[in-house]
This record gives C-alpha cells, sequence and structure tokens, in this order.
C-alpha cells in the first residue's frame, strides 16, 4: 500500500495490503518451503520483543498463548466507520471458508483461503470483461471469495482511502476495530449487492455502515493486529479488536465492479494477504 503518511509503513495492514490481487498459477507460487522459511523469519524478529496477539487466524482455533493484554474496542455502532476495503482470498480460516488457495507468490497473492460451499454453472457463467484487474495483474471471476473489511476507529473522523482515513492529529492512537465478512462472488444479479453491503449513513454523529450483515453466524471476537503480506516475517505492531462472522454470503459480482468504479476510499482491486499466523506465542486465546 501507498504510504500516506508518516507512519503508514508500520501502520499499513489492517489488511490494505502494498499492491493488487494475482491469481497463482504453477510459474507464481511459491514452495512450501518459502512459507516455511517466512513463518521462523516471523518467529525469530517476535521472540521475546513483547509483539501483542497477531492476525490473521484460524477462527475455529481457541487456543493462543500470547501474555499481551489490551482492552477490546467498544462495539461498531459507538465507533466511526473510517475505511473499507477487500481481499481476494480471506486472511482468516474458519467457519465455511477453509479451503487452502495454495502458497501463491509468497508477497500476498495467490493465496489465503476460500470458500467450502458448491456453486451452481449458472452462478458461475463467466464475465465478458473482467473485474477488477489493476496494473496488468489478476481479476476477480465468478466462484472467487473476497473477504471485506469494515474498519472501525474511536478517533473523530470521516471515512476515506487508507487506514490514514482513521486517525486524526487530536488522537493517534485510537482503539480500533474490523468486522470482517466473507462473500462469494456469483453471476446472479439475484445475490446480494455489495454497494447496499457498504452503504454509509450516520448515526449518533457517527459513520457507520448500516449494512454490515446480520445473517451470517455469531461473529469470533479475538484480539489481534493489523494484516497484510509485509508483516509476514515481522510482527504487526498494532493492537485491533477482530470480529469476524463464519457464514459465506453469496454477492452479485456485477455490483462489486460497479463499486470498484466509484467508491469514498478509492478502491480499485483486491488486496494480497498475509500467512495464517499459527505461532501459538503470537495468538490470543478465544473465549467466545
Amino acid at each position: 500500500m501507498t504510504s500516506y503518511i508518516s507512519i503508514m509503513p508500520a501502520f499499513a495492514a489492517l489488511t490494505l495490503a502494498s499492491g493488487v490481487a494475482l491469481a497463482a498459477d504453477s510459474a507464481q507460487t511459491v514452495k512450501d518451503s518459502e512459507i516455511d522459511r517466512q513463518r521462523a523469519a516471523l518467529a525469530m524478529s517476535t521472540f521475546g520483543a513483547g509483539f501483542g496477539p497477531q492476525s490473521p487466524r484460524d477462527i475455529d482455533m481457541v487456543e493462543g498463548q500470547n501474555l499481551r493484554v489490551f482492552s477490546a474496542a467498544p462495539p461498531a455502532t459507538e465507533m466511526n466507520l473510517c475505511n473499507i476495503h477487500f481481499h481476494e482470498n480471506p486472511e482468516h480460516r474458519g467457519g465455511e471458508f477453509t479451503s487452502y488457495a495454495g502458497n501463491g507468490d509468497g508477497k500476498g497473492y495467490g493465496t489465503g483461503y476460500q470458500y467450502d460451499g458448491t456453486l451452481s454453472e449458472a452462478e458461475l457463467a463467466p464475465l465478458d470483461s473482467p473485474i477488477g484487474a489493476e496494473g496488468g495483474h489478476g481479476d476477480l471471476q465468478p466462484g472467487d471469495t473476497i473477504e471485506v473489511h469494515y474498519v472501525h476507529t474511536t478517533a473523530q473522523v470521516t471515512p476515506g482511502p487508507t487506514l490514514g482515513a482513521c486517525l486524526s492529529d487530536a488522537i493517534k492512537n485510537p482503539q480500533l476495530r474490523v468486522e470482517a465478512q466473507v462473500y462469494v462472488l456469483v453471476n446472479d444479479e439475484n445475490a446480494a449487492d455489495f454497494t447496499e453491503l457498504t452503504r454509509l449513513t450516520v448515526r449518533n454523529n457517527l459513520y457507520q455502515a448500516q449494512n454490515i450483515p446480520a445473517n451470517s453466524g455469531t461473529p469470533i471476537s479475538y484480539a489481534g493486529s493489523t494484516t497484510g503480506p509485509g508483516y509476514n516475517t515481522t510482527g504487526s505492531p498494532f493492537q485491533v479488536t477482530w470480529s469476524v462472522r463464519p457464514k459465506v454470503i453469496r454477492v452479485n459480482i456485477h455490483s462489486v465492479g460497479t463499486w470498484l468504479e466509484h467508491n469514498y476510499f478509492n478502491e480499485t482491486h483486491a488486496h494480497g494477504v498475509r500467512n495464517l499466523v499459527t505461532n501459538p506465542d503470537l495468538l490470543a486465546p478465544i473465549s467466545n
């Protein structure tokens, strides 16, 4: 992700990645040994350094040994919605998205997890033109899975591009919350409309995403961090309260294309993902 403010190289990743989604193929997929190397580098760089719990994680696994604690952020309804973005393939694993997409290119593209269910031939009908292509790299097709992050802050802000929109001159260390929802893209005009799922409103003087799904299972809440492939080998120093819904919702892929053409956040493409964090020393226990 392009750095917009001085702290963004470190803040980079409440999962905004510094690039675009890139479909993995046999020429781009790295070997398991490269992912193992990255995990080892992450363990070494964080050992004894005092990093807090990291993200993303398997939301079906409750174990964790990280001893750093912080207060959970308030409910999203008591915070300002500051940014919305999404990733091709969920960063988290669990619920209805446990199918591994592969190692990808080792830089966050072509990896992550995918919807476990089946889709009809009609839902998978190919498109006449690509959606979300950027810089000659991959695009979104029917059957792809995305993880949307509705980012919230306790700072008094206006929603906008990048995570810089979640900070203010008055509050440099706001509490942060991400409401995460996984969608599978289908070629079906009767499926959910992404422009509605991301529609903004103002309630009680707070910016809100008024249609975050409430029908996709009880969210798994946990203490974590910012993400993105820039943290594959080093820890994120930021504290984030996560709320990840376990069930997948079908969304009309054409409505995603409409949103990418015009949105408040200057989003034009899906972003890369951080390796799943599996080191118990970097995970907080999940209590719910």
